[in-house]
């Protein structure tokens, strides 16, 4: 055992607690000892979770460290439990985000753009900046404690993630489920790529909505855009078929301004006559929409604009821009008099790219895809079938609606930074896709494809592709299906989905049961700010998790967080709830060394099993001892249960109430008489302070890993928490009588303590007092109630000036040395007249006719909630004066 370990068990801990020493310290104990390090041979049950991978350009956030949270409590309670828990860790290669990084340092640094080097000597330079700057988040991941095997971390682009993907594309093509085809897609005009629907960020922008005469006389038609540079696209016009008001038309053709070109009038279901017009322009290559209606009815699609969104139609806007072109052809329209109506500010959503925030242009383009139908229907399958369990289950209607209704998925882009398509061209039409193992085909003329595969290709395959396949390896065979996969309910469709699929097909020899990538997917919300709104640098309410982890500690954001993470629903946070976490960390740090201070213990030799070891007698047993293990077995019960629901936010209230409100306020209270005591009574209170810790410890531990591992170590002085036994709950603990009576107990000082706040006693100012118990197990708790009351014993010339009756507890009071009587009745008669003045009031108001007919109903209720405020207000002085002494 090094010195390190030796410090750590020292007994004696500081009087406060410094997460800034502890942390680091604890980290790489944890990591050299290898506690993370999964082991497929072990034999034991599997528990297995794959890291959402995030992007090598990335920095921790709020979202990122809600995520890590959950995984890591679920991962460190499955290691507790005794299986064998992988999480393993990882980064997505990011392709657009990368590479738009790079060309933004390789312009600052050197001034050069991409296409000033070779595509070889720009990848080389992206892998370079990954080595030296990318990354970053693995180091934040360890600040938060994550409990990842290190040893199997993996990228996207590795060499055995490379040959996972290019198997994969190679078995797709080969099984006509990848083809080649020209269809609209998402173009962004500044990173020069096609982009997922994941990539576009929709937004409500201010535009102009414009009216647009299209023919003359009884042949005209009238259409609206927010795109009028479009218009010199349209290859058509579509009507409902059922529209009388066009049943003319259909068939005909009409003069398109502008172009002097004539488009046909189709009739199209897709239209809706009672929006707008009823009629509706078409341009097939500008407008995923219109492409369609371009099919169903051969319309040509004309392209207007280069991969710049530069207008390359021949005429007067030939080489403008988008953006300046659409006002000069509404001033073309205008001037020709074609323009009906303009509609501006018009408010409507754009997509803007995720990374530049460049406007979002539908572009026709030939691109690579993968049919989906047959794999999107084995995806619905599994979860319908419950081969794979959404939670929360509301969430399935989303998941079905998604899968159900699935477009082809898109998966080439215009990058050089990604695994490059594996298809090559020969020199006479020739197309010849290679497998990994495969050499590609030579010779002049030959040339392989130059786009990249959509970072969504790659990481689909992460569940099996991080444990070795495609080839049959140990982590494969044990830790394939995952257990669980733990990510935000945005990318539901755009990443589980897309792992489903690809899970169910590539592991498909396994069998129905054994080819899902995961058994259950538990979908958490978005972090947001206190007021609920989604945070941002633009709103100001970005935070940065590293600096309220270096202000409160690890732990304490953890826990806040945690304790936000009620299923499927977006999780509000802010500095003073961190704070509040923080506290609670200090709160078991202090009730811990209090017991530690006091002799409780807990016996190395039993640590290692499945409780504390063996409880004193239960004869030996107070009732508040029988009390606190009764309950501690029922927050055992309570807390697995709320695990195997995945409902952390359960988990954390249960142990916050528990440890806070029974153990540290009450149950430490209550050992303080019989540890003062001393003899045997004192020996079974630290023998069950200490086993109440140790199981409070480690329940408390998968989600604030740094705190209970350095009081753990202190109060058993073995080896880990980490990997120590998770408690469970045992049949003989149960009991009841206790529960009631301390239920009573805490009846009893609490109203005590409301009275003596109420005659305006001072916390600690001591009173006599004599108590009468009308239950006999009452009695057997005078010192206590004494002692967590500040009441003691009555002297000679004891004069009873106040009391109440409690839960069959009658308390007498001397008030004569505490209170200053006629002061206090001076008081409480100018507090009661002034309550009675809100009373009449309230009550005048009421009755006015006039004001409860007229106000509003919200005004009138907040009359009707003072009156009852007043009233009780009343009734609570009238109280007090009555069981003040007459003098």
């Amino acid at each position: 055992m090094t010195d390190e370990t030796d410090a750590t068990h020292a007994p004696s801990l500081p009087t406060q607690y410094a997460p800034g020493e502890v942390e680091d310290r604890l980290y790489r104990r944890w990591i050299a000892a290898g506690y993370f390090e999964a082991d497929p041979k072990s034999g034991k049950s599997p528990f297995s979770i794959v890291i959402p991978p995030p992007n090598v350009t990335g920095a921790l956030h709020l979202g990122h460290a809600f995520g890590h949270t959950i995984k890591d409590a679920l991962t460190r309670r499955a290691r507790m439990q005794g299986r064998e828990a992988l999480w393993l860790p990882g980064m997505d290669h990011a392709g657009i985000a990368t590479q738009t990084q790079v060309e933004r340092h390789l312009a600052t640094t050197e001034g050069k753009s991409r296409h000033d080097l070779s595509r070889e000597e720009f990848v080389q330079r992206v892998w370079d900046w990954k080595n030296e700057y990318g990354g970053q988040i693995l180091g934040q991941m360890r600040r938060l404690g994550d409990s990842v095997d290190w040893s199997r971390e993996r990228f996207t682009m590795d060499a055995g993630l490379s040959r996972a993907v290019g198997t994969i594309f190679k078995r797709l093509f080969d099984d006509g489920l990848i083809y080649q085809a020209e269809r609209i897609i998402n173009w962004c005009p500044r990173c020069q790529t096609a982009l997922s629907d994941i990539e576009v960020e929709h937004r409500d922008d201010e535009g102009e909505l414009v009216s647009i005469r299209y023919g003359d006389g009884d042949s005209s038609i009238v259409v609206a855009t927010t795109r009028a540079e479009t218009m010199l696209g349209d290859t058509g016009v579509a009507v409902h078929p059922g529209d009388e008001r066009y049943r003319h038309l259909i068939g005909q053709t009409i003069e398109l301004p502008l172009t002097g070109r004539r488009i046909p009038v189709v009739a199209d279901e897709h239209v809706d006559p009672e929006f707008g017009s009823g009629a509706v322009k078409v341009t097939p290559a500008h407008d995923p929409n219109d492409f369609e209606i371009g099919q169903r009815h051969d319309l040509p699609a004309m392209v207007i604009m280069d991969e710049r969104a530069i207008i390359t139609t021949h005429g007067p806007f030939e080489g403008l821009d988008r953006f300046e072109a659409r006002p000069a052809v509404v001033a073309a329209l205008r001037q020709q008099g074609r323009i009906v109506d303009e509609t501006r500010p018009y408010v409507h959503a754009v997509g803007h790219c995720s990374r530049c925030d460049t406007i979002v242009e539908p572009r026709l383009s030939q691109q690579w895809f993968v049919k989906v139908e047959s794999l999107a229907t084995a995806a619905g399958d599994a979860v319908r079938d419950g081969r794979v369990r959404l939670h929360p289950p509301e969430m399935a209607t989303r998941y079905f609606d998604w899968v159900d209704n699935m477009h082809d998925w898109c998966i080439s882009r215009q990058l050089w930074w990604g695994h490059r398509i594996p298809v090559w061209y020969g020199p006479n039409g020739e197309v010849v896709c290679v497998g990994p193992d495969e050499e590609p085909p030579t010779g002049e003329g030959w040339y392989q494809d130059p786009d990249v595969l959509d970072t969504w290709f790659s990481s689909a395959l992460w569940p099996f592709s991080t444990l070795g396949w495609p080839d049959d390896t140990e982590d494969l065979r044990a830790f394939y299906p995952t257990s669980v996969m733990v990510t935000g309910y945005d990318i539901l469709f755009f990443w589980v989905v897309r792992m489903m699929m690809f899970g169910l097909y590539a592991m498909a020899d396994r069998g129905p049961a054994e080819s899902v990538p995961f058994r259950d997917v538990v979908l958490h919300g978005l972090v947001r700010d206190k007021h609920g709104k989604k945070m941002s640098k633009s709103r100001g309410n970005a935070v940065d998790p590293l600096d309220w982890m270096e202000t409160y500690g690890s732990d304490a954001l953890r826990f806040t967080l945690a304790r936000g993470a009620n299923p499927g629903t977006d999780v509000p946070i802010g500095e003073d709830w961190v704070q509040g976490s923080r506290n609670f960390c200090n709160k078991v740090w202090n009730a811990t060394r209090f017991a530690l201070m006091n002799g409780a213990k807990v016996d190395p030799a039993l640590t290692g099993g499945e409780s504390s070891g063996p409880l004193p007698a239960a004869e030996r047993l107070t009732t508040a001892d029988r009390w606190i293990l009764s309950r501690l077995n029922r927050v055992v019960a309570d807390v697995d249960a709320a695990y195997e629901e995945f409902h952390f936010a359960r988990v954390c209230d249960i142990l916050y109430h528990f440890a806070w409100d029974e153990l540290f306020d009450w149950y430490v209270e209550l050992s303080k008489t019989p540890l003062q005591h001393g003899g045997a009574e004192a020996e079974t209170t630290r023998a069950v302070l200490g086993h109440v810790l140790d199981v409070t410890l480690r329940l408390l531990h998968p989600v604030i890993p740094f705190v209970t591992e350095e009081l753990w170590l202190g109060l058993t002085h073995q080896e880990s928490i980490t990997v120590a036994p998770w408690p469970h709950a045992e049949n003989g603990l149960a009991a009841a009588e206790a529960e009631d009576t301390i239920g009573e107990l805490q009846t009893v000082v609490t109203e005590i303590r409301r009275f003596r706040s109420e005659q305006g006693l001072k916390p600690g100012q001591r009173v006599p007092a004599r108590l009468h118990f009308d239950r006999p197990l009452l009695s057997g708790f005078e010192e206590h109630i004494r002692n967590l009351t500040r009441l003691i014993e009555p002297a000679d010339g004891f004069a009873s000036s106040a009391a109440l009756d409690v839960a069959g507890v009658r308390v007498e009071l001397d008030l004569s040395d505490a209170v200053d009587f006629a002061a206090e009745r001076k008081r409480l008669e100018k507090d009661l007249a002034e309550a009675e003045k809100r009373k009449t009031s309230a009550e005048s108001q009421l009755a006015n006719s006039a004001f409860t007919s007229k106000a509003p109903e919200t005004v009138v209720e907040n009359v009707r909630a003072r009156l009852a405020e007043s009233e009780a207000e009343i009734s609570r002085i009238s109280n007090q004066l009555a069981a003040l002494p007459q003098s």
